[in-house]
């Protein structure tokens, strides 16, 4: 038990000396923290609030993503598991195991119309840099996988809503107490009257119009 809290006191250490942001303490479910975010990349302009409640249990992690004055609700109803939901509205979870700055992630996404995208990304140089290697790895069963996504799109308040678990297995990452987390969190918005032009929404702005940008990724301790 002391080298655990060793170890998690020296993590969090390391965050700091790194010069990362604030590091958020996850609880274990039902309780929750949360993450919220009004500004667009790369300008910093303002964007529609979307706030993202955390947890965890010993086998998933659960996101609950709220996408507040939406207007569109604009999706591709052909699209299917997978597809490039990007390209029209969803929200968007990057997700990896450790403190490092990752160079394989989970990219993980939804629509309004509850599809999913769910990849791991190998991004070597971290950046996503021309001439350098990029590339992804589908995961092609999510759901026979052990993911769960629930979407609610709620008009007349100008919102919707995802609720999603995500399996700690995909990270050999189960019972994850005492673990620290690198993720960042999306939102595109589009509409009939722009597409394809976008607003990206970040919570923590890569400075450039490319999600995948890895050094200002948050960090999250499972506590």
């Amino acid at each position: 038990m002391l080298k655990c809290i060793l170890l998690f006191a020296i993590y969090i250490v390391l965050a700091y000396a790194a010069g990362k942001d604030e590091t958020i303490q996850v609880p274990a479910c039902p309780d929750t923290s949360s993450v919220s975010f009004t500004t667009s990349v790369p300008n910093g302009d303002p964007c529609p609030k979307t706030q993202v409640d955390i947890c965890y249990t010993d086998k998933s992690l659960k996101l609950l993503f709220t996408a507040s004055n939406e207007t569109n609700f604009y999706y591709n109803p052909s699209h299917q598991t997978n597809d490039n939901i990007w390209a029209y509205e969803a929200m968007e979870a990057f997700i990896s195991k450790g403190l490092e700055d990752p160079q394989t992630y989970l990219e993980y996404e939804v629509s309004p119309n509850n599809q999913t995208f769910n990849a791991f990304i190998y991004n070597p140089s971290r950046e996503s840099l021309p001439g350098q290697p990029m590339d992804h790895a589908y995961i092609s069963s999510p759901f026979s996988d052990g993911f769960q996504v629930n979407t609610q799109i709620d008009k007349p308040s100008s919102q919707w809503k995802t609720e999603s678990t995500i399996p700690l297995a995909l990270f050999n990452g189960e019972h994850p107490k005492s673990s620290v987390w690198r993720m960042n969190f999306f939102r595109t918005i589009t509409g009939p009257d722009i597409f394809p032009k976008q607003k990206l929404c970040a919570w923590r702005n890569p400075g450039k119009a490319n999600f995948h940008i890895t050094p200002v990724f948050g960090v999250l301790s499972f506590v």
